[in-house]
């Protein structure tokens, strides 16, 4: 039986960092799968600093990498394969930072990208997007039009809001989520893949955001906050296994962090509490998969 791990919406946490990496030592899983949205919340609203060759004051280098090499040095060869992905409140520019992490050997970056492995006797293959649709916030690095130009009301379009790194008009203007991950996948047979997604599938139980009642020029807001492309594509396409994250309330307000697509079972680890929310599955066994909330602990690592 494989035990993979899943967390999300971490936003810099020392206590939900630390509660993750005490729980990488006791069970050694095979694969630690993070979601999206791991920097703290200002570094959203702050310049990246960096110096030649180094980074200055960063969270990802000088935290999270300095705690990644002493899990390493402390599992040997039982250190896990780290899968990541940043969200929509993770600046762009820190990608250069995840790039170094992962020349180290300590993680892969895998935002539209495919890596598989032989596992046991099984292949493993898992997929990751990091695009969501267009929000309300101004950081706009991972954010895309969903499946075509609109914007629901109250929110920003990618060509309006702010990036940290350049991006292309383009790009901005015409590319949607939908193609992104029609090109992600191409004719791949996903039947035994896993995704890893920031944005959940709209409509589901759990892409529901704590919206009732409120209205933006009169018009009501949708309580359902999630991406109809990747909807659409895991009921088309039925991988065996979707994750993601970005709506922290959805599960408090639906009761379930978990929900399904046809075959596909899609896991929710986004958690509005103090607590680290920790997945637990078998990607042979998703059904028997659990969800634990942790913490808070405080514990340099």
């Amino acid at each position: 039986m494989s035990n993979w791990f899943f967390a999300s919406d971490i936003h810099g946490s020392e206590e939900q960092y630390a509660a993750l990496f005490a729980c990488v030592r006791d069970e050694r899983p095979a694969v630690v799968l993070l979601g999206g949205d791991l920097l703290p919340y200002a570094f959203a609203r702050r310049a990246v600093k960096r110096t030649t060759g180094t980074s200055t004051g960063d969270f990802l280098a000088d935290e999270l990498g300095d705690e990644l090499r002493l899990l390493r040095q402390d599992l040997g060869k039982e250190y896990p394969r780290i899968l990541v992905i940043l969200g929509n409140d993770d600046p762009r520019a820190y990608e250069e930072i995840l790039q170094d992490l992962e020349a180290d050997g300590l993680l892969q970056h895998i935002h539209m990208r495919r890596v598989a492995w032989q596992e046991d006797a099984r292949r493993r293959t898992v997929y990751g997007c990091s695009w969501v649709p267009p929000t309300p916030f101004r950081l706009k690095d991972w954010e895309r039009y969903d499946i075509g130009r609109g914007v629901d009301p109250g929110c920003v379009s990618p060509e309006q809001g702010a990036h940290s790194v350049a991006v292309d008009a383009h790009d901005l203007k015409y590319t949607t989520i939908a193609a992104e991950l029609e090109k992600l996948a191409g004719e791949d047979d996903l039947s035994e893949a896993v995704f890893l997604f920031h944005a959940p599938p709209y409509q589901s139980k759990l892409d529901r955001a704590a919206l009732d009642g409120q209205f933006v020029d009169h018009v009501p807001l949708d309580v359902h906050v999630g991406s109809v492309a990747v909807a659409r594509f895991l009921s088309a396409r039925q991988p065996r296994v979707a994750l993601c994250g970005h709506i922290h309330e959805s599960a408090r307000l639906t009761g379930t962090w978990r929900d399904r697509l046809g075959v596909t079972h899609v896991f929710s680890a986004a958690h509005d509490g103090p607590e680290l929310a920790l997945v637990r599955f078998d990607p042979d066994r998703p059904e028997l998969a659990t969800r634990e909330l942790i913490g808070p602990i405080l514990r340099h690592i």
